[in-house]
């Protein structure tokens, strides 16, 4: 799996019965991002990974329980815990239009029609609302929502996203 087009769409936070099963907290707004079938590399932030099939994925309580082929009893399971999920992003489908995956606006530059250059988009978190980017430059962290009332446009391949920040944000 190449880091340069993989996404990490998850993270095993426990384990679920004696079977093997896993329990993850989903980076994916749906779960068909899981489906059975599809190729999955679990690795830790030190080293590489393993790759598996995703046998099953059933949505529980705040996440996911899910069954990874080889993967068939707790002590295995256990083994796992922490790690990210990684999938190839020719697994995933292409965004719709005005949606991007979080992945790719990270790093971009942030520029005000006003302000100028805000910063870059270290980091991204969910509201419930909208989510909100973190810009940062030079310490100063900027939080924009991702809201059409704020967010102008998004160019991926240009690397900018261009907003409208009221005049004393």
């Amino acid at each position: 799996m190449n880091k340069a087009t993989s996404f990490t769409i998850g993270r095993v936070t426990g384990v679920h019965g004696l079977d093997g099963i896993l329990k993850v907290w989903s980076f994916a707004e749906s779960i068909d991002t899981f489906c059975p079938g599809k190729n999955v590399l679990l690795k830790s932030e030190k080293g590489l990974g393993k790759s598996y099939v995703i046998l099953k994925a059933l949505a529980h309580k705040k996440g996911i329980l899910l069954s990874l082929d080889g993967v068939d009893n707790r002590n295995l399971a256990e083994d796992l815990i922490g790690k990210e999920i990684l999938i190839d992003r020719d697994q995933l489908p292409e965004p719709a239009e005005d949606t991007w995956y979080w992945q790719d606006l990270l790093g971009l530059d942030v520029v005000d029609h006003q302000k100028g250059f805000i910063g870059k988009i270290t980091d991204i978190f969910p509201t419930g609302a909208n989510d909100v980017l973190v810009v940062t430059d030079n310490g100063r962290e900027t939080l924009i929502p991702m809201h059409k009332h704020f967010v102008k446009s998004v160019d991926i391949e240009k690397k900018t996203v261009r907003t409208t920040l009221p005049e004393d944000y």
